[in-house]
């Protein structure tokens, strides 16, 4: 019996398909082109599990469905090869990161290859290609070149930045100096997360509660010397280019959210005694508020200026410049307590809304502009110094973090704004004891009260702004790209640091040349960190370090790039692989760009797209790209969680035991006081949902256990796609993954799921493959006759309903919509042989090895990678004829085939003339008679 055997069909295919180069991409394309993208993956040492290949799976159907719909396709793969868990398996193991690396990326590519996927090989990269590394280098030379021009809302090349006469009068390090505060890459001191203990810099991911993930030892927040990307320079363009995206709503809100636009002002709050505020504020009088901030003064963003008169008290961050001058000498000690406290902390657990609220008041007061009164300055590690001004004007009344700070060090809580009179808790809000932060009308608020909070806000903006006391601003929670990391394994920047005879830094820089490009990473004696606050690379040797160019001595710069580089721009290499002369051929760039379908995890929804979008934008200002965005539609898929236990355990007397406190012996199970325990066997259909419970529908009182959990390691629920490839084939495991459900929605994994499919595809072998012959050769059902009406019929429903869902991304009902037709045609005597063919193609995409060896049992040469797409057949989808059940008394006697338009009254006189029902009728009385066209006749008798 020649049965369907994947172990012998895949591994031949996918050779087949290397020797060929059958995916290979054209030079350029044709009329039609689609760009089909996966996000690259990160290559673990753990390889691949069952949750990667869904995209993947996703993206190969649409490549090989566009390819037999004759569009030129470009669908390639690489790897995103920088990466912490590299530098750590150095660090413990004293092997280079490189040697791990590649070992990682050869096995990725041999599971890759292993599920069929239609890659075009030939231009795989790795962002650790040295190749590579040299473009991701030169387009950091192209940032640190550029500088944004607000009026043209576009990037421009650095020299052509206006240079004030004064700057340029004091020459060259004078005009450097002042490039500097504009280019896009340029340098400061921003604080990091330093672990003294592991001697190192953490990411914010890395620690948790103030402690390093590993290990467990203190985190400090401390300024180090940090390369930062100017991407707030761009951030009205990339909300603005959101708008003509296809991208999932949700994924656009979260941008739109992470950028944060927000519209306010800036006020500036008098610091000084309130004797001297009446003369401060008439020198301000009728003059522009000042750019840069006076010490006499403390300014503060916010988007609610009608508020203003509730302002009791200030807050500014732990580290704003400013504190050390608020702070008088009696809380100098508290407040340095509070600094140094508030440095262990990361960002992420300062600004959670539900942590108690700490802070320390410095001793000094600023005054209020709109009422002249004195309000307390404190600080606070609620406030970040990266967002807006690093400064906070404090409305309990009205803003909820606030009101939790007044409340636990007693400060006053004044509202101005009168909340609607059907609000349930307004009478505690107006006596200071509830907070509301949203609109009404204006109270407690001089000659505003009364007026609405919109017109408030407007007009105390204009005041101030006549005032010279504030101006009208819009801000955003985007912040610069802090983009260099103290860590070995990483790309080099290509700058160089002027230093005199002496070795000291000038504070002059350059970029390396083109031609001197990429930078390599020096050789290292061990992979260590060093134990102080600095980059690894100053480990390096000085023949690495110290370069002479033009005749000047230079010092390289020893922070690396973030992992975050080699991913902003590796779609443009894939259309471009080899070039070593330029970052891409331009008619190439235009031919391809913009990626038409990009698939990925949701994970990667802000910092990965807004990164990549950004320095796209930058690329195109300087001319280096024809499009505005990389990415034209989107799609992120849903998480595949771990298999879902669904058991019942009872004890004899009936109680119900978490599978959790069970253990098996050789007798059976046992609970944990050694009673026995009783398996209950539970399927699907007994199972129903009630409340927060799963239970049996037979006996409710029996509780049952059914969890899913996000595959990891340290759960022990992951699944090796080479486990189940070897028992059921990887074309099982591409049709299960897309029939799993909606390709965007989370669902645990099932191996009883796999065995189904198979079923299927075992089904689908047999309609096709003589099941009772020795060698593998055409059912005797397969016929060269043509279709039947019904059977053109199914055919075309099917390959109209496969070829839709595929374009929608609606793969689960494409897959049904081919069982459907398994079914019927497995139910036919003769089965021509042009409907097996067009089948096989619908099913190619899906699971392209099964369906190239029925192509190939079928009498074709070729392989189908590039045959022609079915077309259906509109004519062929209506019913010219319909089957009617013809009842007497609601029970059916017999079937009757007629026109699916005949009329009804022709449809009963055809019903009475059948020899059937003229002798169920005989002698009876006929009381009426129902005729529902192509539906059903029931004739109702007596007698």
């Amino acid at each position: 019996m020649p049965r369907y055997t994947p172990s012998e069909i895949e591994p031949r295919w996918q050779a087949y398909w290397e020797q060929n180069r059958t995916f290979a991409t054209p030079e350029s394309p044709g009329p039609t082109k689609r760009y089909v993208l996966d996000m690259f993956p990160y290559p673990s040492g753990e390889g691949l599990h069952v949750g990667h290949p869904e995209g993947y799976t996703a993206t190969d159907i649409v490549s090989r469905f566009a390819r037999m719909k004759g569009e030129t396709v470009l669908h390639p793969m690489g790897f995103d090869a920088f990466g912490l868990p590299a530098e750590e398996h150095a660090i413990k193991t004293g092997e280079h990161p490189r040697i791990q690396t590649e070992k990682n990326i050869a096995e990725f590519t041999r599971q890759l290859k292993m599920l069929g996927f239609s890659y075009d090989w030939d231009r795989a990269i790795a962002t650790t290609d040295p190749g590579y590394v040299r473009w991701t280098q030169w387009i950091f030379t192209v940032l640190y070149d550029t500088w944004f021009d607000p009026e043209q809302n576009k990037g421009r090349p650095i020299s052509e930045l206006p240079i004030p006469a004064e700057i340029a009068a004091a020459g060259e390090t004078a005009i450097e100096t002042y490039q500097a505060e504009f280019r896009l890459a340029y340098e400061t001191e921003a604080p990091v997360n330093w672990c003294d203990a592991l001697g190192t810099v953490l990411a914010n991911e890395e620690v948790i509660d103030g402690k390093s993930e590993r290990g467990g030892h203190p985190v400090r927040r401390l300024p180090l010397r940090q390369w930062m990307l100017r991407i707030t320079a761009y951030a009205e363009r990339l909300l603005s280019g959101l708008e003509n995206l296809d991208w999932p709503g949700g994924i656009k809100t979260l941008q739109q959210d992470w950028i944060g636009r927000s519209t306010g002002a800036e006020v500036d709050f008098f610091i000084g005694k309130e004797t001297d505020f009446a003369d401060w504020k008439k020198s301000r009088a009728g003059k522009p508020m000042p750019t840069e901030l006076a010490e006499d003064a403390l300014r503060v963003y916010t988007t609610r200026p009608d508020t203003l008169f509730g302002a009791t008290y200030m807050v500014v961050a732990p580290e704003h410049p400013a504190v050390d001058r608020l702070t008088t000498p009696a809380a100098a000690a508290d407040v340095q307590k509070y600094r140094d406290a508030a440095a262990f902390k990361s960002e992420r657990e300062r600004t959670q809304g539900e942590r108690e609220k700490t802070g320390v008041f410095t001793g000094s007061f600023a005054i209020n502009p709109v009422n002249g009164k004195p309000v307390p300055i404190w600080i606070a590690d609620y406030v970040m110094a990266s967002y807006g001004t690093g400064a906070i004007m404090a409305v309990p009344a009205h803003d909820e973090r606030d009101f939790e700070f007044a409340r636990q060090f007693a400060l006053p809580v004044i509202a101005v704004v009168d909340p609607p009179a059907d609000l349930e808790n307004r009478e505690d809000i107006l006596a200071g004891k509830a907070c509301f932060a949203g609109t009404g009308l204006a109270i407690n608020s001089g000659s505003f009260d009364g007026q609405e909070t919109t017109q408030v806000k407007a007009t105390v903006t204009q005041d101030l702004e006549t005032a010279g006391l504030g101006k009208s601003a819009i801000n955003y929670k985007l912040r610069d790209w802090l983009f260099s990391r103290q860590r070995f394994w990483g790309e080099p920047f290509p700058v160089l640091h002027e230093i005199d005879s002496d070795g000291k830094d000038t504070g002059r820089k350059r970029t390396v040349p083109t031609g001197d490009l990429p930078v390599q990473l020096p050789e290292l004696a061990d992979f260590r960190p060093h134990g102080r606050p600095e980059p690894m690379l100053e480990k390096a040797d000085q023949s690495w370090l110290q370069v002479e160019l033009d005749g000047k001595r230079y010092r390289r710069e020893t922070n690396t790039m973030p992992q975050w580089a080699g991913s902003c721009w590796y779609f443009l290499r894939y259309i471009d692989p080899t070039n070593d002369t330029c970052l891409i051929d331009p008619d190439k760039e235009r031919a391809w760009m913009p990626v038409d379908l990009y698939v990925g995890g949701a994970e990667h929804a802000v910092l990965h797209l807004l990164y990549s979008r950004f320095w796209h934008k930058v690329l195109f200002d300087r001319g280096h790209v024809h499009c505005d965005e990389p990415f034209q539609k989107l799609i992120n898929q849903g998480m595949i969680l771990g298999e879902a236990e669904l058991t019942v355990f009872q004890t004899e007397a009936g109680a119900y035991v978490s599978p959790a406190d069970v253990r098996r012996s050789e007798e059976g199970p046992t609970a944990p006081d050694g009673s026995p325990v009783h398996p209950v066997s539970v399927q699907d259909t007994d199972v129903e949902k009630q409340g927060d419970n799963l239970v049996l529908a037979a006996e409710p009182e029996i509780r049952v256990e059914s969890r899913s959990f996000k595959m990891s390691k340290s759960r022990g629920n992951v699944v090796n796609p080479d486990v189940v490839v070897k028992e059921y084939g990887a074309d099982s495991l591409r049709l299960y993954e897309m029939f799993m459900g909606p390709l965007e929605a989370t669902k645990p994994w099932s191996m009883a799921g796999v065995g189904g499919v198979r079923n299927f595809l075992d089904r689908s072998w047999r309609m096709i493959v003589d099941k009772d012959a020795e060698q593998i050769e055409l059912s005797a059902a397969i016929t060269d006759k043509e279709c039947t009406e019904a059977q053109n019929r199914q055919l075309h429903k099917t390959i109209r309903s496969v070829s839709e869902d595929i374009e929608s991304l609606s793969f689960n009902t494409a897959i049904a919509r081919m069982m459907e037709f398994v079914n019927f045609f497995t139910r036919e005597k003769q089965r021509p042989r042009a409907a097996m063919q067009s089948f096989v193609l619908l099913l190619s995409p899906f699971a392209p090895h099964i369906a190239e060896e029925l192509w190939e049992i079928l009498g074709n040469k070729k392989t189908l990678a590039y045959e022609a797409w079915p077309e259906w057949d509109e004519a062929a989808l209506i019913e010219t004829t319909v089957e009617i059940p013809v009842q007497i008394n609601g029970k059916v006697r017999t079937k009757l085939v007629v026109a699916a338009d005949i009329k009804k009254e022709d449809l009963q006189a055809q019903v009475m003339e059948l020899e059937k029902i003229q002798e169920a009728t005989a002698g009876k009385q006929i009381v009426k008679t129902i005729v529902v066209p192509g539906r059903l006749v029931n004739i109702v008798v007596k007698g």
